[in-house]
């Protein structure tokens, strides 16, 4: 019963970081952008919506304002990397060490608690029964937004521009500008994940995005790994992001359950990130010689 009554709070984070996961989906999916930002710019949404909210400005505003803070951080990589020439992930790397310094100061403490009777918390307690149902209307419309600018001319040109670059660029495709904008999108959708998650622990930190980046590819992994086969439309694509994170807690939620030590979490899931990377080269390993015997 303690694992069942567990449940309804591993959804509801789940759904949280997978919303960060379709931020990191962008940027690593469909762009080709190994970006470390983002286990800063989910802190930075974190640190701005809690202040905000404080300060007792709505928190839809407050969550508008960090979706904006979000998409400076990913402009900032952006830049470092198309005008400065510094590879993706020392950008990445530059603009987390920069932010870490930004949060501090937005805070101006290593943490911010919320007092839920300041503000209309958007994501509520559990025993009401709206969470979920918030987190999935949150879900639903964000693939919808993001499903009809990637099917625009603008979004194709930036598939494209992950795709391949180099063709990209001699059909007189802006790759400079694509990865820009699409570090913008991807950061400041991170970012609105840390305002809600923010809301929903009740508290901002410093180093609530430490690791960030291996829960969010461990979404992706896994949610590509359990719905690829049923559809390759790029909604599902996105939705299997937010499935990912689910499965993903419901399993941290079970393996605490069972009594693991949570210090060692953090190592089971950067395994488990290595093995379902490893998995397509080792696809590859084996099948070659079997592709020179047939020819």
């Amino acid at each position: 019963m303690g694992l069942l009554n567990a449940m309804p709070g591993a959804i509801a984070q789940g759904m949280i970081w997978g919303i960060m996961a379709i931020g990191l989906y962008i940027s690593y999916k469909i762009l080709d952008f190994a970006d470390l930002t983002v286990d800063g710019s989910i802190c930075t949404g974190a640190a701005v919506c809690a202040m905000l909210v404080t300060s007792g400005v709505n928190v839809w505003a407050a969550m508008a304002v960090s979706l904006v803070a979000g998409m400076a951080a990913g402009f900032v990589t952006g830049i470092l990397h198309t005008l400065l020439g510094i590879p993706p992930i020392l950008s990445g790397i530059l603009t987390q060490l920069m932010l870490w310094s930004a949060n501090l100061k937005i805070m101006g403490k290593a943490n911010q608690a919320l007092n839920a009777r300041q503000f209309k918390v958007v994501v509520t307690q559990l025993n009401k029964g709206s969470t979920i149902l918030a987190l999935v209307l949150f879900c639903i419309v964000i693939i919808a937004i993001l499903y009809w600018f990637f099917g625009t001319e603008l979004g194709c040109a930036i598939r494209a521009t992950g795709n391949n670059l180099n063709m990209s660029r001699a059909q007189g495709i802006n790759t400079k500008f694509n990865i820009v904008l699409a570090l913008t999108v991807s950061n400041g959708i991170v970012a609105l994940a840390g305002a809600l998650l923010a809301q929903y622990s009740g508290a901002a930190d410093i180093n609530m995005g430490r690791g960030a980046i291996v829960i969010g590819l461990a979404a992706i992994i896994i949610g590509n790994a359990l719905l690829s086969r049923i559809s390759d439309n790029f909604a599902v694509k996105l939705f299997s992001a937010v499935f990912g994170g689910i499965i993903y807690y419901i399993v941290y939620q079970s393996v605490i359950y069972m009594g693991l030590d949570p210090d060692l979490l953090k190592m089971l899931s950067a395994i488990v990130v290595a093995i379902f990377l490893a998995v397509p080269y080792w696809k590859k390993q084996f099948t070659k010689p079997k592709k020179k015997e047939e020819a």
